[in-house]
């Protein structure tokens, strides 16, 4: 037996930045809302004296707990694919705040060439520039219609930084000053100068002093206590929905979160959602949450999953390469991450102390700000060393060929404790017909419902952008004064460990209906009334993190849902021309 439930005019699945910023907006402007979490509750108070390495970092104990619900894997149409079973494979945020309460607290702003890439590829180097198969797209927005979004996002979220050299235009600072520049950024910045690049401080969701944000929530400056990503933050100095844009829905009086909730579906009828059918998972009791709208704002698989379980908008068929639910699934993970760690024979480092976006950049290789004619990929990524602070179990690095256990090993590791950095690239990930997700054929989970089916496999674009970034990274370290330099391998296949958290992709905005699934609202373009917010929008990743767009796009949509809201109807017309290849 389903409970219906009284009507409100909001229902939103999900309570990570972009269901918090949506609920958050649209409680303020009067407007009943209830979040559905299925995780359990959490305050700050909860993570209070929890820096136990063993307990987060190796156990995950944030994570999604995949024994009830997993996705599956494969690299081709033609493999069965099988269940990613533990966390260290696949890690997914939990309980109130998701992913957004264990994030480490990188800041981007992407740039224009990210929204505009594919029109601005053929400008500049000719369409041939872009491979067969390869099914990038402009978002149909621009950087400059989503600035105001991104500043409004900073201020909320107190972030601390200093703006990229090559970065896109502002129109005002970051609302703290940059965090302190250890001796290991420092070094940094130095090695990065000598090679006449651009080096700056890391854009941070960690606070470098005490600070109001617009809403009236006090943040505290960070202690540098380390134990940031995979971790809540105890001081209430992190970045994240359970002290910024929560709390501000809650005094509103208009916002209900109510946690161990598992949505099973959008419920559909004549064109518009209804609202949503959810699980109590405490007690079994499956209830019908009626609504004027539905904004699906949970994590990347989430959303495409109940889309298709729903049976709302086309799925993505990769042999007609027609239909958008599901296409162009992306993200960084696996390759995208690679880079080289030094070794000094004459410095010593503070691992200990640290936080989770303390750290230099380079923007020099991100984008298109260098010249791609003689390269065989397009975009970039940002170049990174971070002190993250950390723990005795992760830090224990020795130089390859030392063996495993021993004498040697014993010696070499002692020696070089405190003497090893490392440098990556966070290359992008484009977009291609033959990576996408649907519903698994063969497994479900604990309600009978089929798991979500990822199909994707690298390619020589992928190849080659690692490369490039691996030896980026080590001309850095050399210039640093590294004595050993251990580079990263490329591997040749994606081997189905979804680490890093940045998922994305499969419900992608853009103006062409037929191959976007949402406008520039992030409004559905079949269902007016359901609105898809999160990484699941994007058509492909840009070479930094995700975190600050994803905040971005949520205010674009919470402006676009208010909107609806008072006048009904589309907020974008259709463009029926193909931006595809």
């Amino acid at each position: 037996m389903v409970t219906k439930l009284e009507k409100v005019d909001v229902v939103v699945v999900g309570t990570g930045w972009a269901g918090g910023v949506v609920s958050a907006e649209l409680a303020k402007a009067g407007y009943k809302v209830v979040a559905l979490e299925r995780g359990k509750n959490q305050t700050r108070d909860d993570y209070i004296g929890v820096k136990d390495e063993l307990r987060y970092t190796n156990r995950y104990e944030m994570m999604q707990n995949l024994s009830s619900e997993t996705i599956t894997s494969r690299n081709n149409l033609d493999e069965v694919a099988l269940p990613v079973r533990t966390r260290k494979e696949m890690m997914a945020g939990n309980d109130l705040g998701g992913g957004s309460v264990h994030w480490a607290g990188a800041s981007y702003r992407w740039k224009p060439y990210d929204f505009e890439i594919r029109s601005k590829t053929i400008e500049r180097y000719g369409k041939a520039k872009i491979p067969e198969g390869m099914t990038i797209q402009d978002w149909g927005i621009t950087y400059d219609e989503m600035e105001k979004y991104y500043d409004r996002w900073e201020k909320t979220a107190g972030i601390s930084g200093e703006p990229d050299p090559l970065g896109p235009d502002r129109s005002s600072d970051y609302p703290n000053p940059p965090m302190k520049e250890s001796p290991p950024i420092k070094l940094f910045k130095e090695g990065a100068k000598k090679l006449g690049l651009h080096p700056f401080q890391v854009p941070a969701g960690n606070l470098s002093q005490g600070y109001t944000n617009p809403d009236g929530e006090v943040m505290n400056a960070c202690m540098y206590c380390a134990f940031c990503t995979q971790y809540g933050c105890d001081f209430g100095a992190k970045s994240d929905p359970l002290v910024t844009v929560l709390p501000t829905a809650q005094k509103t009086g208009n916002f209900e979160a109510r946690v161990g909730s598992y949505v099973r579906r959008v419920l559909y009828k004549n064109g518009k959602a209804t609202g949503v059918l959810y699980v109590n998972t405490l007690t079994g009791e499956e209830f019908e949450q009626p609504a004027d709208v539905v904004v699906l704002a949970a994590f990347t698989f989430t959303n495409n999953r109940l889309l298709l379980l729903s049976g709302i908008g086309k799925p993505y068929d990769p042999k007609t390469r027609k239909g958008v639910i599901g296409r162009n699934y992306n993200g960084q993970f696996g390759i995208t991450f690679l880079g080289a760690r030094g070794y000094f024979e004459d410095k010593k480092f503070n691992y200990y102390a640290g936080a989770g976006a303390l750290g230099g950049a380079v923007g020099d290789y991100a984008g298109d700000n260098f010249d791609h004619t003689n390269v065989d990929f397009i975009n970039g990524g940002g170049i990174e060393m971070r002190q993250y602070g950390k723990g005795a179990i992760a830090s224990n690095h020795v130089p390859s060929g030392t063996p495993g256990w021993g004498a040697d090993y014993k010696k070499k590791s002692l020696h070089y404790t405190y003497r090893s950095l490392v440098v990556w690239y966070t290359s992008a990930n484009m977009a291609w017909w033959h990576n996408y997700v649907d519903l698994d054929p063969t497994y479900k989970d604990d309600y009978g419902d089929p798991l979500l089916r990822i199909t994707f496999k690298y390619t020589d674009q992928d190849r080659n952008i690692a490369k490039f970034g691996i030896e980026k990274s080590r001309e850095i370290l050399e210039a640093m004064g590294a004595d050993i330099i251990d580079e990263d391998q490329v591997p040749e296949e994606f081997d189905h460990v979804y680490d890093g958290g940045h998922y994305a992709g499969g419900v992608i905005m853009g103006t062409d209906p037929s191959t976007s699934a949402v406008n520039n609202y992030l409004q559905m373009w079949d269902a007016e009334n359901i609105f898809v917010v999160g990484a699941a929008n994007f058509p492909q990743f840009a070479g930094h993190h995700p975190t600050e767009t994803v905040g971005a796009l949520a205010y674009r949509a919470a402006e676009g849902i208010e909107k609806y809201l008072k006048e009904g109807g589309p907020l974008v017309a259709r463009k029926e021309v193909s931006t595809h290849v």
